[in-house]
């Protein structure tokens, strides 16, 4: 049977249509490499929930999470252009900024999660160690790049503390070494250091804990950071982004226990129980922190990132001063009402 030259048209115009539909369907969807700062932990789940309840997705984005291994190198791989966006620590941020000031592509923080650095100094009670006027003379251990090791000179600038001497080691080894008594004091996160302790047999009561935050250092902890030319590629993504997170971490925030689920897909021999008392204290000590709540979930001022930008030029010794202006652009942030997801201050 022959076709007229109109019915074979239409079979064509069909054919082309039917085609060329997944490919519009898949253009339509925007894929995300994410980086995160550290392994499948308690505060993971802030990322692994929305991606894995279909919040990024309902954005059209297709995002990879991946697991990390230190703030500097979330930050080297953004502005590598291996990922597009990160979580890491914002001095962290900083140091790259100054130390590559010709980098073409140098990551910017477009969020604050960890209002306050969970940096802290930790000792067993039994050393004698009870403030931290306690620390001159002593050994302290942590690795060279553990973030409160590079921020002690603004503790100790801070309590005018004299000369302490450091002892480096690997990240496994830290807590081992203040068991054993090698070193007198520890430089970590609160809630990787102190539970790291009592998996090596230290009982809470007996370990002391000296925040950063709550002695006079005001360092932000880690933000999401993009690198340029995701932004300026890809703005109105950036923007969903943060939105279908801010819409998990509300849930996160609300229930931390249930939300360690979607951290144990992703990494099936985690401790559960040790997992859920990390993001528990992740979320009292630098996410729902008295200063989170007073500049608001994801926000910051600029008089305190100004503040930081010439601590952490000082203390580490950047190559150029820390340009505060030129690592931070809130310009994408959900609105306020999408950022009132901080949980009601338990009494």
């Amino acid at each position: 049977m022959r076709l007229t030259r109109r019915a074979l048209a239409a079979i064509t115009a069909s054919l082309v249509a039917w085609g060329s539909a997944p490919s519009a369907a898949l253009a339509q969807t925007t894929p995300i490499k994410f980086q995160l700062d550290w392994r499948f932990e308690g505060p993971s789940a802030l990322f692994l929930l929305p991606a894995a309840k279909g919040y990024f997705k309902d954005e059209k984005l297709d995002v990879t999470v991946d697991a990390g291994n230190g703030s500097g190198g979330a930050v080297t791989r953004v502005a590598s252009g291996a990922y597009d966006i990160g979580f890491a620590d914002m001095a962290a941020l900083m140091e790259f900024h100054a130390n590559n000031p010709d980098a073409p592509n140098k990551p910017v923080a477009v969020m604050v999660v960890y209002n306050n650095t969970p940096a802290a100094v930790l000792a067993l009670k039994k050393s004698g160690i009870k403030t931290l006027a306690d620390l001159t003379g002593k050994k302290l251990g942590a690795p060279v790049f553990d973030a409160g090791r590079r921020g002690f000179p603004i503790l100790a600038k801070a309590n005018k503390l004299g000369a302490v001497n450091w002892i480096s080691m690997d990240p496994p080894l830290r807590e081992t070494m203040l068991m054993r008594g090698d070193v007198d004091a520890i430089t970590g996160f609160s809630f990787t250091s102190l539970l790291n302790l009592e998996a090596r047999g230290a009982k809470t009561a007996d370990v002391l804990v000296l925040p950063y935050a709550e002695h006079g250092v005001k360092l932000y902890g880690n933000v999401i950071i993009a690198s340029p030319k995701f932004i300026k590629d890809k703005p109105e993504a950036l923007k969903a982004f943060l939105r279908a997170f801010t819409k998990g971490a509300k849930e996160v925030l609300a229930k931390p226990d249930d939300a360690i689920a979607y951290v144990k897909e992703r990494d099936g021999i985690i401790n559960v129980d040790l997992e859920k008392r990390r993001l528990r204290l992740a979320i009292a000590d630098a996410i729902a922190s008295p200063d989170a709540r007073a500049e608001g979930f994801g926000q910051l001022t600029v008089p305190r990132l100004t503040l930081m930008a010439s601590q952490v030029s000082d203390a580490y010794a950047t190559k150029t001063r820390v340009d505060a202006t030129a690592v931070w652009n809130g310009s994408f942030l959900p609105s306020a009402a999408e950022l009132n997801i901080l949980p009601p201050v338990k009494k």
